[in-house]
């Protein structure tokens, strides 16, 4: 029976202006042992008193890494998904992304997260903006393969919720293994795609998976018309996508992943995220999957 790993994105915590420790305070309170935080590179106020659920660079990588394990918890990935896709992709985006693998190496990330740009890049044509992409993340990977990390193509923007150019740009360092796909659940379903086939097509290259619902009067309003959700407004299990999640899991399942699946839902400071859990565990057992746990928790 494949292990699977079971964790969620700190943004559950963003409208209830929660620090990273609280996120992790509350991964503790509800045995869970993966947890996804953005990354920022360098420092905000906002940060430093305690009312954001993310994590700076400028923080010791070892140290963080302590306390977390205090907690039980270790990092699924962390979210460096600056846009790549748009002219600033080389000269912001690709340091950045370098700068957070080097990070996540020593904090014990397995994985780093990335993405395209949510809609077509001003003044470039799509062949122009590929060809970008291609090069940053020659940059980036000779930087992963470094230091062993994983980095993940998240289905999240114009090009990446369009499933052959995710696939040309799955294919950009060959058949490196460093580079692999974040799949969402829900950007692929507001985009306007079958989830469940586009996940099929994909499959052997899944490594993390963002387990997101859609609202049915989100769904009715933009399905088709948006490629990404910066934060979903219902638990995982009670939206329109729920069926989707629940063939992907036993595709997942019979594929034997043995990633992390992280929720991601606005959270209401936990009582959304708590129901989330809650249906996925069900959900997860349904699919043939036992719940994996760190060694040290």
């Amino acid at each position: 029976m494949p292990q699977i790993g079971i964790g969620f994105h700190t943004d559950a915590f963003n409208s209830s202006h929660k620090s990273f420790e609280q996120a992790l305070a509350w991964a503790q309170e509800n045995d869970v042992h993966y947890i996804e935080p953005g990354v920022i590179e360098g420092a905000c106020w906002i940060h430093g008193l305690g009312y954001f659920p993310h994590i700076s660079l400028l923080e010791d990588p070892a140290l963080l890494r302590k306390k977390m394990e205090r907690y039980g918890v270790e990092f699924s990935q962390i979210d460096a998904a600056y846009p790549l896709s748009g002219r600033d992709g080389l000269t912001v985006g690709v340091p950045y992304v370098q700068k957070a693998i080097a990070w996540a190496a020593l904090a014990g990330s397995p994985r780093v997260a990335t993405t395209d740009g949510l809609h077509k890049p001003e003044g470039l044509e799509d062949r122009e903006a590929l060809d970008l992409m291609k090069r940053s993340y020659g940059e980036i990977i000779r930087v992963a393969e470094a230091h062993e990390v994983v980095v993940t193509i998240e289905v999240h923007g114009y090009f990446t919720t369009r499933a052959d150019w995710l696939a040309e740009m799955l294919a950009f360092c060959g058949d490196s293994p460093w580079l692999r796909l974040n799949l969402d659940t829900g950007n692929t379903f507001i985009a306007g795609n079958d989830p469940v086939r586009f996940a099929d097509r994909f499959l052997d290259k899944i490594d993390h998976v963002h387990i997101k619902d859609v609202s049915q009067s989100l769904a009715d309003s933009v399905r088709g018309g948006a490629t990404g959700i910066a934060i979903s407004h219902v638990a995982a299990g009670d939206g329109v996508n729920a069926e989707n999640i629940r063939q992907i899991l036993a595709k997942l399942s019979d594929n034997g992943f043995d990633g992390v699946l992280s929720i991601e839902c606005e959270g209401q400071g936990g009582p959304m995220l708590a129901d989330s859990l809650s249906w996925l565990r069900k959900e997860i057992a349904a699919a043939g999957f036992t719940e994996r746990v760190p060694a040290f928790a």
